[in-house]
């Protein structure tokens, strides 16, 4: 297999697009931890946070890609990706992918502090040998993954106090909870592509669309309501609450339209709602709380 030196292709293997996700939230995290608002706020700290977590987070894709780049070349989805289609050989996206996590464990550590990298390290391990080989094992493998795909605000919350709170979690809670209509969306839209590869995000057989819509939409029951608590415990105020509900609202349609249709066309949609949602609600805490 030959092996790419071109910088497009590793920095692919880092998957940028979730990577921009991960450095909102931990961002959020990070600034909503303060109680300050901007007097004295540590712009340098939260730099190095977003560093640290971003290189983790980088290497945990990368070494996601390294374990999964047989299957991905069975998907139309992710032929294409560098490993999968010949173009960095997997010894040389391994060594690259250990490289990142090592240096973003070890800058956490030292430039932010030991809760911070040792909640990214548990994260990356948990993602890399937990839910990834689950994956292939059962359905309730988005339950299993959405446990470390909500830490980046934990992440961030913990390099600016040193410690975990309440108002953490909940940040975490809506983040867990918007992973499932999200993650839905993309396994309904790709089921075919799942299945060649023999993953078992959707169950087989005539209750697929059923496990779907439920795992899309009772979340969303619950973040919803979850989204206000920022409002009832005043760490946000009425410009928050009403984005909360509008984007709120936006979303528990667009989950309805698909559970109606169940159609590739509204799982897009779906999927685009939830790509405005997280960032946009997040964006809007933080500039209630300035």
């Amino acid at each position: 297999m030959a092996s790419s030196t071109r910088p497009a292709d590793y920095w692919s293997l880092t998957k940028p697009e979730v990577n921009l996700l991960i450095g909102l939230t931990t961002a959020a995290g990070f600034c909503l931890g303060r109680s300050h608002g901007l007097d004295g706020f540590p712009f340098v700290r939260l730099t190095h946070t977003l560093a640290g977590t971003v290189l983790v987070a980088s290497g945990t894709g990368t070494l996601n890609q390294f374990i999964e780049w047989r299957f991905d070349a069975l998907m139309r989805r992710t032929a294409k990706r560098p490993i999968a289609a010949g173009r960095i050989a997997p010894s040389h996206a391994l060594a690259f992918g250990i490289l990142l996590s090592t240096a973003g464990a070890i800058y956490l550590a030292v430039a932010v502090n030991a809760l911070s990298s040792a909640l990214a390290v548990v994260t990356m391990v948990s993602y890399l040998f937990v839910y990834t080989p689950l994956k292939r094992k059962t359905p309730l493998c988005t339950v299993v993954g959405a446990l470390p795909g909500a830490a980046p605000p934990l992440i961030g919350w913990a390099a600016s106090t040193g410690s975990l709170s309440l108002d953490a979690w909940t940040l975490y809670a809506l983040v867990f909870l918007w992973q499932f209509p999200h993650f839905m969306a993309i396994a309904w839209m790709y089921r075919e592509d799942y299945n060649r590869a023999g993953y078992l995000v959707l169950p087989r057989g005539r209750f697929n669309a059923s496990f779907m819509v439920c795992q899309a939409m009772m979340p969303l029951l619950v973040l919803v309501p979850l989204s206000v608590v920022p409002v009832l415990v005043a760490r946000a105020g009425l410009a928050y609450l009403a984005t909360a509900l509008v984007l709120g609202g936006m979303f528990i349609y667009r989950a309805d339209q698909l559970a109606a249709h169940r159609s590739n066309a509204m799982a897009r949609r779906l999927l685009l709602a939830s790509i405005v949602y997280l960032p946009l609600l997040f964006t809007v805490m933080l500039v209630d709380r300035v």
